[in-house]
């Protein structure tokens, strides 16, 4: 193996050193047999399906590859094919390493550029949201004017009802209308509730009203179901 200093190549076309990998350029050596009986092309053979491997169904970068002439090794009545690989690699320090390299920032840090690529790699708030894309809950009304319901992720997409109510109830003697429901996504929302963050706030307002229409989404001893999506 043969370790020299990385460069890559900035926004302005200049070479610059990569500090945290180095470039290596690794010769695999191959012994490849063949009894006496299939001939010395059978090594040729076995090392050309060997090469086309690596280079056309691996993701070793193969710079080239060579062989020395097919030779006769009496100890193993065989013929044998002596050859070699140059494989180019990069190398950086694992994330798996228990290993504190001083000439090295954090392993986070270091591998940053490529973990935090969007287009190969999901965040992990994005992999969370794969795995349980919606939450769905309750909480009991408290009967004050605010409360806040603590999530641990803002939603995306929050629909609030009361199991077997319609969506709004209408007081006849008070003449007006209160709203067992709302709905709300990418940061807006029907009367009486709001997103906040990690969570989403409701209200019970006497006051606050449109149209004759009242948020009630908070009185007391009342059971809201609530299902959020991430």
């Amino acid at each position: 193996m043969e370790i020299v200093d990385s460069f890559v190549e900035n926004d302005e076309g200049v070479l610059v050193e990569n500090e945290y990998c180095r470039q290596a350029k690794i010769k695999l050596r191959l012994s490849i047999h063949a009894p006496y009986s299939s001939g010395g092309e059978a090594c040729h053979d076995a090392f050309t399906d060997i090469i086309d491997c690596l280079t056309f169904d691996s993701g070793l970068d193969i710079l080239y590859s060579g062989c020395d002439d097919v030779v006769s090794d009496r100890d193993t009545d065989a013929f044998v094919l002596s050859a070699w690989a140059m494989v180019n690699a990069s190398l950086c320090p694992a994330a798996t390493s228990s290993l504190d390299f001083p000439s090295f920032i954090t392993k986070d840090l270091l591998c940053g550029s490529h973990i935090q690529n969007g287009d190969i790699h999901l965040s992990p708030e994005q992999k969370l949201a794969l795995d349980s894309p919606f939450l769905a809950g309750s909480y009991f009304g408290t009967g004050h004017a605010s409360r806040t319901i603590e999530l641990d992720f803002t939603p995306s997409l929050l629909i609030i009802i009361r199991d077997g109510l319609p969506l709004i109830e209408t007081d006849f003697t008070a003449r007006c209308n209160y709203t067992l429901a709302a709905i709300g996504f990418n940061g807006v929302s029907t009367m009486g509730f709001e997103f906040v963050s990690k969570g989403f706030k409701v209200t019970n307002s006497s006051t606050e009203e449109f149209s004759g229409c009242y948020p009630n989404l908070n009185e007391l001893g009342k059971t809201y179901q609530f299902i959020a999506f991430r």
